[in-house]
């Protein structure tokens, strides 16, 4: 096993053995449900920076992969969406964080009348080899696990994803990531690794890594100001910046000419004529905003037309776009 696995394995038994309040820092408020009572000891285990689960991704009763359980509080909240029997399926490769989680969602049985253990099944596995069947999942997810990953394990951590996934379905990740080069001293430090901290990417090539997947559509849901890697505390000259990004990524087809990548960008056609139609799909109502993915906005860009306007990205988007 890699160095740096071995250092991320010894960090999470140490975490499930004792909570550390202070190893992660989510950049959203933990989602505030009717009927949901979420116990205190998933709180001080709740090792994300930021949210994977989103109402919208959580009907119909889906099957949800989450991979990296921590202390089971997403385990938890995916549940709420999923009351059946193995609707929620849970793999970790620390024993001691498998055992905490288990010994945590029988305090939750106890503290919500709507859930039952069995909603929950939980795995020992790795996300390099995921011990789960050929597209099975509607909703894979994962929140700050796959920073950690060197670039080959991301890869690889990709690809499980997408072989569980059904045609459509949908992996939803959290992470952080950087536009501030990384020195090779942090990227080559096991435990700041393990801290999901030092294998942060710049978000293009992390987008790119996903889609080389065979991920045909990718929304950006968040991007938020995380953490600061500063000379005085860390093996750096400057000082690295880092952001929280949320991420959809949909199991859709590959389109001809590429990914559809959404970073909340928008197009507003406000000429004279009641519409654009662009004859790519794509009708722009007059003075009506429409979500465009960034290669429809730079489509659009390049007619060079002046009665449309086409917004930067705002690295917020949540449905309603062109594609």
């Amino acid at each position: 096993m890699s160095n740096y696995l071995d250092a991320t394995e010894d960090v999470y038994r140490k975490a499930a053995l004792t909570p550390d309040v202070g190893l992660c820092c989510t950049t959203t408020p933990v989602w505030q449900l009717p009927q949901l009572s979420i116990p205190k000891i998933m709180l001080e285990m709740n090792y994300g920076c930021g949210s994977t689960v989103h109402p919208r991704d959580l009907v119909n009763n889906p099957t949800i992969l989450y991979v990296g359980i921590g202390g089971g509080m997403e385990v938890l909240q995916f549940a709420y969406f999923s009351r059946k029997e193995n609707g929620v399926i849970g793999v970790d490769i620390v024993d001691e964080m498998i055992e905490a989680c288990q010994n945590n969602l029988v305090l939750a049985e106890k503290e919500n009348d709507w859930f039952k253990k069995e909603f929950v099944s939980v795995r020992k596995g790795s996300a390099l080899a995921l011990p789960i069947e050929d597209s099975s999942i509607d909703v894979a997810a994962q929140n700050c696990l796959f920073n950690i990953f060197t670039k080959h394990d991301l890869e690889l951590a990709l690809k499980e994803m997408y072989r569980v996934l059904k045609p459509h379905g949908r992996l939803v990740l959290s992470d952080p990531v950087t536009e501030n080069p990384m020195p090779e001293s942090l990227k080559n430090d096991d435990r700041l690794r393990a801290l999901c901290l030092s294998g942060s990417l710049p978000l293009a090539e992390y987008l790119k890594m996903i889609t080389d997947a065979g991920f045909g559509t990718v929304e950006v849901r968040a991007k938020r100001p995380y953490r600061i890697l500063d000379p005085g505390h860390y093996d750096t000259a400057e000082n690295i910046f880092l952001e929280s990004v949320e991420v959809c990524a949909i199991k859709d087809p590959m389109p001809a000419d590429g990914p559809c990548i959404f970073t909340g960008k928008t197009a507003i056609y406000y000429g004279n004529e009641q519409y654009f139609d662009d004859h790519k799909g794509h009708t722009l109502m007059q003075n009506q905003p429409l979500s465009v993915c960034d290669k429809t906005a730079q489509a659009i860009k390049n007619l060079g037309r002046k009665d449309i306007f086409v917004s930067e990205s705002t690295y917020f988007y949540d449905g309603g776009g062109c594609c």
